[in-house]
């Protein structure tokens, strides 16, 4: 059996494993169109900052027995009838190669605004080991001492607090009113606080429409009038589906132009599978497919891929959207919906704020944490959570807790049931998920009532 697969980051090379664990004999190809196979893309921000000193820790390996890895190679084109890819090496010869599974797996692209500007000296986006390369080399210069960063996202947040880690002067720009708007404003307010705090100057509700170099460095400019010169600029607004290779194939493509898969990760054509960033993902609360493109996911779809592909039955069973960030000493987490969300989606909701220590405040070094829990008051679903405290206040674990729950369909008030850990220098004998699940019950109390009635 000869499987192919396209893409070497965390879905290609999950399903390579998986495959090959599942099928030892199989023929098992990876092509990945640059040379860094198994790079965590998400320790960028690091290695920039210079709190990862060695690039090549960013891979776990990359090299695996059994696996050919085609480094430098580009995929042209999938024929899912002939069943064949078109393949075109380092030295830019294209050779045909037949496969009997394929999975895809590309990833995702980089939105590119319409900002004038874009590819001048000294612009950057940052989604790839090279990208790292090229700004890393661009921060060497003397006199590299102003950033401006367009796009306040989980990356943009990251590169805040790295390029502040180097002394940078920074700005932050985003076009909506509040700082990572993925995140309730209330929280966004917050962060954008800790941002100010820490010397970032925060710009929100601006939209850049150009970048323009001269003698004095680069020149940002915004629709609204606001500009600034800064010596880099950094411009990570988000991305998008990597689709375009399999759209040209005739794969079908669902939600936000992503692939369309179902739960054994096919695809609609036979003997084609789809995995990570480039596809459509199951929303376990929303029971609806969407794109949500996380690292975490594109392992579990990739596993799912491979071991199917290589003959297995394995069916991914979903997500609920859970996700943390560190930005300077804060960390923030959310799973599932947010108020917003849910009400968009056609769902009742209802949001409680909650404030408490992080642990017994009798023992030292005692943090605040904030919670914000959203459940559908009449039936006491819970329907999403959001965390935001000090980054060792063990807030990843506990959204993690609100995660299991929703992956579940557990309720709010069935929170109180789990069995958690305590000890006076960790948490509370009710843990802060327990009582800020309990305070949502009290304030929705009527409303669980009257549909009881």
């Amino acid at each position: 059996m000869r499987i192919r697969i396209i893409g070497g980051s965390d879905a290609g090379i999950s399903a390579a494993l998986s495959a090959r664990e599942t099928n030892p004999n199989a023929e098992i190809s990876v092509f990945l169109a640059d040379n860094f196979p198994n790079f965590s893309i998400c320790g960028l921000p690091f290695f920039l900052s210079g709190e990862t000193v060695e690039w090549q820790s960013l891979a776990h390996r990359t090299e695996f027995d059994g696996i050919e890895m085609h480094k430098g190679s580009v995929v042209k084109h999938i024929d899912p009838r002939q069943q064949t890819i078109s393949v075109q090496a380092g030295s830019g010869v294209v050779e045909e190669l037949a496969f009997d599974k394929l999975i895809v797996a590309t990833g995702a692209a980089p939105v590119l605004p319409h900002i004038e500007g874009l590819t001048l000296s000294g612009v950057f986006q940052l989604h790839t080991m090279e990208d790292s390369f090229r700004v890393k080399e661009y921060l060497k210069q003397p006199g590299a001492a102003s950033a401006v960063i367009v796009g306040a996202g989980y990356i943009g947040m990251e590169m805040a607090d790295a390029l502040s880690h180097l002394g940078m002067r920074v700005t932050l720009i985003d076009r909506f009113s509040v700082v990572f708007p993925t995140i309730d404003p209330e929280f966004g307010s917050r962060i954008e606080d800790k941002l100010k705090e820490k010397g970032v100057e925060v710009v929100t509700g601006t939209e850049i429409v150009s970048i323009q170099s001269g003698a004095a460095g680069l020149t940002v400019a915004a629709k609204q009038g606001w500009r600034a010169r800064a010596d880099l600029v950094l411009v990570v607004v988000g991305v998008r589906p990597a689709s375009e290779l399999a759209r040209a194939g005739g794969i079908p493509l669902g939600s936000h132009d992503a692939i369309r898969v179902n739960e054994r990760m096919e695809t609609e054509i036979p003997n084609i599978y789809a995995a990570g960033d480039c596809v459509e993902t199951w929303h376990r609360v929303l029971q609806r497919y969407t794109y949500l493109p996380l690292g975490t996911t594109s392992h579990k779809q990739g596993r799912v891929a491979g071991e199917n592909a290589a003959g297995g039955t394995r069916e991914f069973a979903g997500s609920v959207g859970t996700q943390v960030v560190k930005i300077f000493d804060l960390a923030v987490a959310r799973t599932g919906l947010r108020q917003a969300e849910a009400q968009n989606a056609g769902l009742h909701a209802a949001t409680t704020e909650f404030s408490c220590w992080d642990h017994k405040a009798y023992y030292p070094g005692a943090e605040r944490l904030h919670l914000r829990v959203t459940g559908d008051p009449f039936s006491g679903k819970l329907l999403g959570a959001q965390i935001v405290g000090h980054w060792k206040s063990e807030v990843s674990k506990r959204i993690d807790i609100f995660a299991a729950a929703l992956f579940q369909g557990t309720s709010v008030d069935g929170l109180n049931d789990f069995d958690l850990s305590y000890t006076p220098p960790l948490s509370s004998p009710w843990d802060p998920v327990q009582m800020s699940a309990q305070a949502w019950t009290r304030e929705n109390a009527t409303s669980r009532n009257v549909a009881t009635r």
